[in-house]
């Protein structure tokens, strides 16, 4: 009888298991492989004969794309989640989680592809701005309230990526050699925590081989641990194009082979059964846990959901701008004149530099992302909260430095063709961007008469000068300008990455000389191949564009003007899409183009500069001593400008602390995503993130946890009974204040194989000036165990323990000395 594991089931729950057993019992050999196999990008079959409707999946973890990825169907985009998890509040978390239900529900989906757990091993890691930490315990929390609160509105999770899918570099083969201690200390310590704590129903299994065994065949770690151990009863998905074994994937625990129509599941899977490779009975666990999922979700006939009732609205707009200001870190702010250099004073005149300024990064590249129906940038936040006549702005600086996406200035459609050259259907384009997968087509459109796509419209400019257009994709292309054709051929790759139209460098292929305000006409047309076996039926490609490229010293020194001319700068820094994406790792952790150059040049005008920095995982600040103010905004989503505003100006504090160490790549202790012959070996086993920082007794630019507010703090008193801890905080500042309070657990005989000291657990208190307020902590047993490979089994480490309360690792404010 399925349940939640630890609990006793309820008459909802027997009600639920027994309709999936009578629905289980009409199906016949055929139709239960066909239910495991996607039958297209995003969705699993209808089964009418047990009133099974079909299952729509959907990729998260910021927003919920729905079927169709793309711009005319908009998603709200959240912040990142290094943003959720810098905020260090699981209830936030929760709420987020019930916005992208609501927003699942809106678009037809019943289950979202999200959160995504695995940690921040190396900041090299080209997905790490789509995890949530380096720290396993705060990676465990913050996913433990995102899966809870998805699923108090009726919507699944699926985990991901299970497990040590930490880097991008051939993520398909890469063999990860992970000791079991290592394993259960940190990889698959945050998946343990949630199925615990908030009992997803479902798991995805990533690209990559552990130990030797690729993730949908691990028989071990899925069937052995997550399901005997843990007691997961939910389902097991693959990653896109992961399953590479039919009776491997079965015994190895995958329920469903994502996507179809091609997979090792379907008529494969019911062959190998009638073949006597696997049997029935395994495959009708697998049809069992999909039906349970369907069942949950309200998809299954007989069977009431689990949510009958959805929680009540949420204003996706409020809580995407509220999320942004609380995840933003401020983690340098000095006194200049008396005074720190945030907030800003009223009536202070702002110098606003920065191309990402005007043209913001809300969110990172690849597979999270979603199209938002607006997007406010810092200029648009900061222009609508400063009185009129106090903003100036200047690019000073651009991060691109390639073609990005079509989009500004044009007004573009698609228009669908067939071989004879006949218009069968078309679509608006709000941008140059193509990517239809699966059954998204146009209206009147098919794979089978669709010939040529042609993105076509008008480009007004925005600057006289030569601007550059090109395209990024795979196939034939025709592109054309003001009525000349610039190229008329094949771009081709050698690699083998199904995913490289999403991923892969645009390709310059024509400049031409245009005038400010002067519309022109342009297209980019695609002759549209699809192979009938292929494992992914994905159209995808993209018209680029860059505008004038003016001499870099010339920008930084009208930028500098500006910042002499006004009593503030505020310089806006960013990544790219080719810095931070899904499908490759980084190089470095340098800022592109001339920005740190701008910085300097900036800082030594103006010395109340203030950094923003639009990342969403680490980079490098060879400047932050030189300026008043470092902000770290991450990826802010959908509405970071406004909150940029809301904390620049000091309405609100910047809420957030550090989830993970910010250094340089030169001290970084963990700097190996490569893998040597197929195989990665985590040689740093139990020591990543700040642990690894520690023992190497190296220093980073800013500790994990660190980050300050705008307002102080004393901490009065830390009283452990039993495995309670409670901290006692008064706010001694000028305003009203949230603090996050950190316990760090240390042994006080230090034991090289172990961690010197490691977070334990964390809360946030609120209080006016004067005030006082208790942060009350449990001390959770896990704290005290390791993994003890000789046995096999977890093994509690008695003795004498420092624990520390503290603003962050590196700033402890009042501890005390426990025996356990």
């Amino acid at each position: 009888m399925a349940a939640t594991p630890g609990t006793h089931p309820t008459p909802a729950d027997e009600a639920r298991e027994a309709a999936v057993e009578k629905a289980l019992a009409r199906l016949d050999l055929d139709a239960k492989a066909r239910l495991l196999a996607g039958q297209d990008m995003w969705t699993l079959p209808a089964l009418p004969e047990i009133g099974l409707a079909s299952l729509v999946m959907s990729d998260g973890p910021i927003g919920v794309r729905g079927v169709r990825w793309t711009a005319e169907d908009p998603s709200v985009a959240l912040p990142s989640p290094t943003a959720l998890a810098a905020t260090w509040d699981p209830e936030l978390a929760h709420r987020a989680g019930v916005l992208l239900a609501q927003e699942a529900r809106r678009k037809g989906v019943h289950v979202l592809l999200a959160p995504t757990v695995n940690l921040h091993r190396s900041p090299l890691g080209g997905r790490h701005f789509e995890a949530y930490s380096e720290d396993p315990y705060l990676t465990g929390e913050i996913g433990s309230g995102y899966v809870a609160g998805v699923q108090s509105g009726g919507v699944g999770t699926t985990v991901k990526h299970f497990v040590a899918n930490d880097a991008e570099t051939d993520r398909f083969t890469v063999n990860n050699l992970v000791s079991e201690r290592a394993l259960r200390e940190l990889y698959l310590a945050p998946f343990e925590a949630i199925v615990a704590n908030a009992h997803p129903w479902g798991i995805m299994t990533a690209y990559n081989t552990v130990n030797g065994t690729t993730m949908t065949e691990h028989r071990y770690l899925v069937n052995e641990v997550l399901r005997g151990e843990w007691g997961f009863d939910g389902f097991n998905v693959s990653d896109w194009l992961a399953a590479r074994s039919t009776t491997a994937a079965l015994t190895g625990g995958l329920d469903v082979a994502m996507p179809g129509p091609v997979t090792v599941y379907g008529e494969a899977l019911a062959g190998a059964v009638r073949a006597g490779e696997v049997t029935e009975a395994e495959l009708d666990e697998a049809v069992r846990r999909v039906l349970r999922l369907a069942a949950r979700v309200g998809i299954l006939e007989g069977a009431d959901p689990v949510v009958t009732e959805p929680p009540a609205p949420v204003d996706g707009d409020a809580l995407a701008r509220e999320i942004a200001r609380r995840s933003f870190v401020l983690v340098r702010n000095e006194a200049a004149g008396g005074r720190a250099a945030l907030p800003l004073e009223q009536g202070t005149t702002v110098a606003l530099i920065g191309a990402a300024a005007r043209d913001a990064r809300v969110l990172g590249g690849g597979s999270a992302t979603v199209f938002p129906a607006h997007v406010v940038s810092p200029l648009d936040g900061l222009t609508a909260a400063l009185p009129e006549g106090t903003l100036t702005y200047a690019v000073g600086a651009d991060p691109n430095e390639e073609l990005g996406v079509a989009d500004k200035g044009f007004t573009l459609e698609a228009v669908c063709r067939d071989i004879s050259g006949t218009v069968i259907g078309t679509r608006s384009s709000p941008s140059g961007h193509i990517q239809w997968m699966g059954s998204d087509l146009p209206d009147g459109v098919t794979h089978t008469t669709l010939h040529t796509v042609e993105v076509t419209g008008t480009f007004v400019p925005r600057e006289t000068g030569t601007h550059t257009f090109g395209i990024k994709g795979l196939g034939t292309y025709t592109l054309t300008v003001d009525g000349t054709t610039h190229f008329d051929g094949v771009r081709s790759t050698d690699t083998d990455d199904p995913f490289v139209s999403f991923f892969g460098a645009p390709v310059p292929l024509a400049q031409v000389e245009l005038t400010e305000g002067t519309p022109v006409r342009v297209s980019l047309t695609h002759v549209v191949e699809l192979a009938a076996d292929a494992p992914l039926t994905m159209l995808a490609f993209t018209l680029c564009h860059q505008g004038p490229q003016r001499d870099p010293d010339e920008l930084i020194a009208e930028a500098v003007e500006a910042a002499r001319a006004a009593d503030t700068a505020v310089v806006v820094v960013a990544t790219t899409e080719r810095v931070e994406s899904e499908g490759f790792d980084r190089k470095d952790l340098r800022l592109p183009g001339r920005q740190d150059d701008l910085v300097r040049a900036v800082a030594a005008a103006n010395p109340a500069t203030i950094v923003v920095v639009n990342s969403g995982s680490p980079v490098e600040l060879p400047w932050c001593d030189d300026v008043a103010a470092v902000l770290l905004t991450w990826f802010p989503g959908q509405e970071g400008g406004a909150a940029l505003a809301d904390v620049l100006t000091g309405t609100h504090e910047p809420g957030g602390r550090l989830p993970t160490t910010w250094g340089t790549l030169s001290e970084a202790p963990v700097t190996r995503v490569a893998p040597t012959a197929g195989e990665l070996t985590y040689d740093e086993d139990v020591f990543i993130g700040y642990r690894a920082w520690d023992k190497e007794s190296r220093t980073p630019t800013y500790p994990f946890g660190h980050g300050l507010g705008y307002t102080d703090w004393t901490y009065e008193s830390l009283d452990v009974s039993g495995t309670t801890a409670t901290v006692r905080i008064r706010n001694t500042g000028p305003r009203a204040g949230r603090e996050t309070v950190q316990l760090y657990l240390a042994p006080t005989t230090p034991d090289e194989n172990r961690p010197a000291r490691w977070l334990a657990g964390f809360a946030t208190v609120e209080a006016a000036p004067g005030e006082s307020a208790e942060a009350v902590i449990a001390l959770p047993r896990r704290a005290f165990e390791i993994w003890d490979e000789t046995a096999g089994s977890w093994a509690y480490v008695k003795g004498a323990y420092e624990v520390a309360a503290a603003r962050s690792l590196d700033d402890p404010r009042v501890t005390a000395t426990i025996e356990v």
